[in-house]
Protein backbone atom coordinates (compact mmCIF):
# COMPACT_ATOMS: atom_id res chain seq x y z
CA UNK A 1 0.00 0.00 0.00
CA UNK A 2 2.82 2.44 0.78
CA UNK A 3 4.03 2.14 -2.97
CA UNK A 4 0.11 3.20 -3.69
CA UNK A 5 0.40 6.24 -1.44
CA UNK A 6 3.93 6.89 -3.27
CA UNK A 7 2.69 7.39 -6.26
CA UNK A 8 -0.52 8.91 -5.45
CA UNK A 9 1.23 11.56 -3.53
CA UNK A 10 3.55 12.11 -6.55
CA UNK A 11 0.68 13.61 -8.90
CA UNK A 12 -0.44 16.40 -6.46
CA UNK A 13 -2.78 14.20 -4.26
CA UNK A 14 -3.65 14.78 -0.94
CA UNK A 15 -4.49 11.77 1.76
CA UNK A 16 -5.69 10.74 5.27
CA UNK A 17 -2.81 8.39 6.95
CA UNK A 18 -2.15 7.42 10.40
CA UNK A 19 1.16 8.63 11.91
CA UNK A 20 2.80 7.98 15.11
CA UNK A 21 0.45 10.11 17.06
CA UNK A 22 -2.68 11.00 15.03
CA UNK A 23 -4.48 10.89 11.87
CA UNK A 24 -3.66 13.37 9.33
CA UNK A 25 -4.15 14.58 6.15
CA UNK A 26 -1.12 14.79 3.76
CA UNK A 27 0.57 16.14 0.81
CA UNK A 28 3.46 17.04 -0.43
CA UNK A 29 4.88 20.16 0.76
CA UNK A 30 7.46 21.35 -2.04
CA UNK A 31 4.19 20.79 -4.21
CA UNK A 32 1.96 24.10 -3.65
CA UNK A 33 -1.10 23.46 -5.21
CA UNK A 34 -1.26 20.35 -3.39
CA UNK A 35 -0.80 22.22 0.14
CA UNK A 36 -3.63 24.40 -1.16
CA UNK A 37 -5.86 21.65 -1.68
CA UNK A 38 -5.05 20.57 2.13
CA UNK A 39 -5.88 24.27 3.37
CA UNK A 40 -8.99 24.30 1.24
CA UNK A 41 -9.92 20.80 2.12
CA UNK A 42 -9.77 21.17 5.91
CA UNK A 43 -11.08 24.87 6.38
CA UNK A 44 -7.65 25.45 7.39
CA UNK A 45 -7.04 29.27 8.54
CA UNK A 46 -5.18 30.85 5.84
CA UNK A 47 -2.35 32.16 7.60
CA UNK A 48 -1.93 28.68 10.09
CA UNK A 49 1.53 26.65 8.50
CA UNK A 50 0.82 23.48 8.61
CA UNK A 51 3.50 21.09 10.51
CA UNK A 52 5.98 19.31 8.13
CA UNK A 53 6.65 15.47 8.33
CA UNK A 54 10.54 14.63 7.32
CA UNK A 55 12.71 11.44 6.95
CA UNK A 56 15.71 12.84 8.25
CA UNK A 57 17.32 16.04 9.91
CA UNK A 58 18.71 16.66 6.83
CA UNK A 59 15.02 16.99 5.10
CA UNK A 60 15.22 20.64 6.96
CA UNK A 61 17.65 21.62 4.60
CA UNK A 62 15.15 21.73 1.58
CA UNK A 63 13.41 24.57 2.97
CA UNK A 64 16.77 26.91 2.84
CA UNK A 65 17.78 26.44 6.58
CA UNK A 66 20.98 25.80 7.66
CA UNK A 67 20.70 22.86 10.31
CA UNK A 68 24.21 22.57 11.41
CA UNK A 69 23.78 25.66 15.13
CA UNK A 70 20.96 23.23 16.36
CA UNK A 71 21.40 19.83 14.78
CA UNK A 72 21.89 17.88 18.37
CA UNK A 73 18.91 19.29 19.81
CA UNK A 74 16.66 17.84 16.66
CA UNK A 75 18.52 14.71 17.18
CA UNK A 76 17.50 14.56 21.21
CA UNK A 77 13.79 14.66 20.08
CA UNK A 78 13.86 12.54 17.01
CA UNK A 79 12.28 10.47 15.95
CA UNK A 80 9.25 11.30 18.37
CA UNK A 81 6.14 13.16 18.48
CA UNK A 82 7.30 16.46 18.82
CA UNK A 83 7.17 19.41 16.47
CA UNK A 84 9.84 21.93 16.20
CA UNK A 85 9.85 25.63 14.55
CA UNK A 86 12.43 26.97 13.46
CA UNK A 87 13.06 30.25 11.45
CA UNK A 88 12.64 29.65 8.01
CA UNK A 89 12.83 33.80 6.15
CA UNK A 90 12.93 32.33 2.07
CA UNK A 91 10.39 34.10 0.67
CA UNK A 92 9.80 30.82 -1.86
CA UNK A 93 8.33 29.27 0.93
CA UNK A 94 5.78 31.97 1.78
CA UNK A 95 2.87 29.51 0.94
CA UNK A 96 4.51 26.97 4.04
CA UNK A 97 5.43 29.44 6.61
CA UNK A 98 2.11 31.62 5.54
CA UNK A 99 3.75 34.77 6.81
CA UNK A 100 4.76 33.76 9.87
CA UNK A 101 9.12 32.71 8.74
CA UNK A 102 9.07 29.94 9.68
CA UNK A 103 8.77 26.12 9.63
CA UNK A 104 7.34 23.15 11.91
CA UNK A 105 9.15 20.09 11.10
CA UNK A 106 8.76 16.66 12.83
CA UNK A 107 10.49 13.13 12.52
CA UNK A 108 7.25 10.88 13.00
CA UNK A 109 8.49 7.59 14.85
CA UNK A 110 6.65 4.93 12.23
CA UNK A 111 9.86 3.36 10.00
CA UNK A 112 7.12 2.97 7.08
CA UNK A 113 6.37 6.66 7.33
CA UNK A 114 9.64 7.71 7.30
CA UNK A 115 10.80 5.77 4.15
CA UNK A 116 7.38 6.90 2.47
CA UNK A 117 8.98 10.50 3.03
CA UNK A 118 12.02 9.76 2.19
CA UNK A 119 10.73 8.54 -1.41
CA UNK A 120 7.83 11.59 -2.03
CA UNK A 121 10.10 14.58 0.00
CA UNK A 122 8.74 16.29 3.16
CA UNK A 123 4.94 16.29 3.84
CA UNK A 124 2.36 18.36 5.54
CA UNK A 125 0.68 16.83 7.90
CA UNK A 126 -2.56 19.00 9.65
CA UNK A 127 -4.54 16.10 11.77
CA UNK A 128 -7.51 14.51 9.58
CA UNK A 129 -10.06 17.04 10.47
CA UNK A 130 -12.23 20.28 9.42
CA UNK A 131 -10.72 22.71 11.51
CA UNK A 132 -12.20 23.22 14.59
CA UNK A 133 -13.89 19.54 14.76
CA UNK A 134 -12.15 16.84 16.90
CA UNK A 135 -9.49 15.08 14.58
CA UNK A 136 -10.22 11.46 13.29
CA UNK A 137 -9.73 8.46 15.34
CA UNK A 138 -9.84 5.99 12.27
CA UNK A 139 -10.91 6.42 8.25
CA UNK A 140 -14.75 6.47 8.94
CA UNK A 141 -14.39 9.44 10.84
CA UNK A 142 -12.46 10.73 8.07
CA UNK A 143 -14.50 9.87 5.57
CA UNK A 144 -17.16 11.42 6.92
CA UNK A 145 -15.44 14.85 6.83
CA UNK A 146 -13.64 15.14 3.75
CA UNK A 147 -15.72 12.04 1.75
CA UNK A 148 -14.32 12.26 -2.04
CA UNK A 149 -12.38 15.43 -0.91
CA UNK A 150 -9.18 13.74 -0.31
CA UNK A 151 -8.15 11.27 -3.17
CA UNK A 152 -6.53 8.14 -1.09
CA UNK A 153 -7.54 6.97 2.56
CA UNK A 154 -4.67 4.49 4.37
CA UNK A 155 -6.79 2.40 7.47
CA UNK A 156 -4.04 2.13 10.11
CA UNK A 157 -7.26 1.41 12.70
CA UNK A 158 -8.04 3.30 15.22
CA UNK A 159 -5.45 5.83 16.17
CA UNK A 160 -6.76 7.40 19.82
CA UNK A 161 -2.93 9.32 20.11
CA UNK A 162 -3.15 12.72 20.94
CA UNK A 163 -0.98 15.81 18.46
CA UNK A 164 2.61 15.98 18.96
CA UNK A 165 4.12 18.32 21.51
CA UNK A 166 5.23 21.56 19.86
CA UNK A 167 8.49 23.81 20.71
CA UNK A 168 10.15 26.68 19.03
CA UNK A 169 14.02 26.88 18.50
CA UNK A 170 14.84 30.84 18.09
CA UNK A 171 18.59 31.77 18.93
CA UNK A 172 19.56 28.14 21.40
CA UNK A 173 16.53 29.08 23.18
CA UNK A 174 13.84 26.50 23.62
CA UNK A 175 10.12 27.78 24.05
CA UNK A 176 7.36 25.01 24.57
CA UNK A 177 4.64 26.16 22.50
CA UNK A 178 2.08 23.52 23.13
CA UNK A 179 2.55 20.70 25.26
Amino acid sequence: MANTLELILQKSAIAVIPTDTIYGIVARAEDQNAVERVYSVRQRNPSKPCIILISSISDIKKFGIEVTQFESTLASYWPGPVSIVVPCPASEFDYLHRGTNSLCFRMPDVEWLRELIGKTGPLIAPSANIEGNTPARNVAEAREQFGDDVDFYMDGGDVDGKPSKVISLQNDTVTVLRD
